[in-house]
């Protein structure tokens, strides 16, 4: 009875994941990110998957373009790049996080819109919603 149980509770968490937390390329796809749920209640997406994971001397690519030189050495592979979105009250939407671009070392505030198979990620300035683009993420899974 109590293997019924777990089975039927692991059942239940699996069909409470939202459709976004899963591995989606980003628009170059040069690499892949996973999305998902943090205890927190909110949402992040971190690199699992780089088409160059390693550099012309054969090492792990790493955070060079970061502002803070403590961080330049971490490797790009696990690094979060979005961070803090939560759901509203469109259950395809997600506002309110982060969006840290690993190529420029900057980071934006994001909007995460899901379409089926496709996220289109709006990074912009943060006091200036009209000053970004929107990138399209497709899913890898």
């Amino acid at each position: 009875m109590l293997a019924f149980v777990f089975c039927l509770t692991s059942l239940l968490a699996v069909a409470q994941k939202h459709p976004i937390e899963r591995t989606w390329y980003n628009a170059e796809k040069t690499s892949k990110i996973k999305i998902y749920k943090a205890v927190d209640g909110k949402y992040y997406g971190k690199i699992v998957w780089l088409k160059v994971p390693n550099d012309p001397n054969g090492k792990p690519r790493t955070d060079k373009e970061n502002p803070d030189e403590n961080r330049q050495q971490k490797p790009l592979m696990d690094l979060l790049i979005l961070t803090g979105f939560a759901l509203t009250n469109d259950n395809n939407v997600l506002e309110g996080g982060k969006v840290y671009d690993p190529n420029n070392g900057k980071t934006y505030c994001g909007k995460l819109t899901l379409k089926g198979n496709v996220i289109d990620l709006r990074g912009f300035l943060c006091s200036m919603t009209f000053l970004g683009r929107t990138s399209q993420w497709t899913l890898a899974e």
